[in-house]
């Protein structure tokens, strides 16, 4: 049914005026090259499944009963993960029920909160859902984030690191200075994609988490999910970690909407894959190594390829005919994300694949250049 042909005479104004966010487009055709959505590549853990199986064989008529309400297992998995405390981790239904949570317990009617102008596209519509008046700070020139442009009033700061669709990543050093500028205000670092994400230094792969920084400030909140680099985006798992009080707040709102966001095989599931740490290990090595190499061969058919900390690249057609290109693929069966949007209207989203779906990319792009209606624009 169109929308036109809707009758909305009972909706309340909020529903009628709100503007939803459109994922990305989740194709179902044979043969299809998907590289649009930054879902992982590869196989989730062995493991996962295996947890899953056991509930479902051995547990089955337990789940006539509801799941943990707070998920303790999966909790007390991540917090001996990353060194914390339980209390300082929280779970939801997927980062976005994390962070529909985040903007309804932090952020103030009565002062803005404060985003990137390119970011993920579902901060504006949490802002508009829960009646907050939201900031768009202009990149920099070369898409970086300046954090001096975060010096004003505001009830809470939120960016994507590393931040999409650009995959550049601000340094724990800046994330320290927007806390320690805004002691009053919930700076939100949203890492989706930090996995992928490392820094060297003298030599050996540091952290570039801003969990690190959590028990030095009381006004960071961080959160993750396991979409991406655990590759379970079909099993529905975020998570959120912080001072203490930060997650008191995130839980008592979370009770206030659905006590049980996680359901008994989501959390077994997630929890066997935080404890395969060795998998993981590997599996997120690939995908930083394939996207080194899609970058070096996009890189030699001409494209201009941001430094990507992330699961995808973003990339520049030598003439900035990104839309066209698109549109070219998509005709071939292989699906890349462009973003009709001023600033980064010329470039692509291009998810990492596996080493078969590059090599047909990559082909792909080659005749399309070596064609003249490409090449024209």
């Amino acid at each position: 049914m169109s929308e036109s042909k809707i009758d909305t005479r009972l909706w309340s104004s909020k529903a009628r005026n709100l503007s939803p966010y459109v994922p990305g487009e989740q194709p179902q055709h044979d043969n299809l090259c998907k590289l649009n959505t930054n879902e992982n590549p590869f196989p989730p853990s062995p493991k996962v499944g295996q947890a899953i199986a056991k509930v479902l064989e051995k547990q089955a008529e337990d789940l006539r009963l509801y799941p943990a309400p707070e998920s303790d297992d999966l909790r007390a998995a991540l917090a001996q993960l990353y060194s914390l405390e339980a209390n300082q981790v929280f779970v939801g239904n997927g980062s976005d029920e994390v962070l529909a949570l985040v903007f309804a317990s932090f952020f103030l009617k009565e002062r803005p909160v404060l985003a990137p102008d390119i970011s993920y596209s579902f901060y504006p519509v949490y802002a508009q859902t829960f009646g907050v008046d939201l900031i768009q700070i202009p990149l920099e020139e070369d898409f970086s984030v300046d954090p001096d442009a975060y010096r004003q009033p505001c009830s809470g700061i939120i960016i994507a690191n590393p931040n999409a669709p650009t995959g550049l990543l601000l340094s724990l050093d800046d994330i320290r200075k927007l806390a320690g500028e805004h002691s009053n205000a919930v700076v939100v670092i949203d890492e989706a994609y930090i996995d992928f994400a490392q820094s060297t230094e003298n030599n050996q792969d540091t952290t570039v988490s801003a969990i690190s920084l959590i028990n030095e400030f009381d006004n960071i909140l961080v959160t993750q999910t396991f979409s991406k680099s655990r590759s379970l985006a079909g099993l529905r798992v975020g998570m959120a970690f912080g001072n203490v009080s930060l997650i008191e707040a995130l839980t008592r709102m979370k009770n206030s909407f659905n006590s049980f966001p996680l359901d008994k095989l989501a959390q077994a599931g997630a929890t066997a894959s935080v404890i395969d740490v060795e998998y993981f290990e590997q599996m997120r090595q690939q995908v930083m190594d394939l996207r080194e190499s899609l970058t070096a061969d996009l890189t030699a058919l001409g494209y201009d390829v941001l430094p990507s900390h992330a699961n995808f690249v973003f990339a520049r057609p030598k003439d900035g005919n990104a839309s066209t290109v698109a549109s070219a693929l998509r005709e071939q069966g292989i699906i890349v994300r462009h973003f009709d949007k001023p600033r980064i209207n010329e470039y692509l989203r291009i998810t990492i694949g596996t080493p078969a779906q590059h090599e047909r990319l990559i082909e792909a792009l080659k005749t399309l250049h070596d064609s003249n209606d490409i090449a024209a624009g």
